[in-house]
């Protein structure tokens, strides 16, 4: 087994613990995190499978604007449950 196969396994299940972890948290501030960093690791997967456009919108969409509109919604429910 090389290298390139280790370090894409432990991404691989590393993929599916940060997946399961968003999808059982209890709390939606949380889960949002847990999205953001499988949609890191997921460029980091795409790099390694030497797709770097894929990377790099993977990286400004998933990861970037849709964690930050996560971010957003949840900040305004929280000012509207306290009003």
């Amino acid at each position: 087994m090389t290298f390139f196969e280790i370090i894409s396994l432990v991404i691989g299940i590393l993929l599916l613990v940060i997946a399961f972890m968003a999808i059982n948290s209890k709390k939606l501030i949380n889960s949002v995190l847990f999205l953001s960093a499988l949609s890191m690791l997921a460029v980091v997967a795409f790099v390694l499978m030497k797709a770097p456009d894929v990377a790099i919108t993977e990286a400004v969409i998933g990861s970037g604007l849709v964690t930050a509109l996560f971010v957003f919604t949840l900040l305004s429910l929280k000012r509207r449950e306290s009003e």
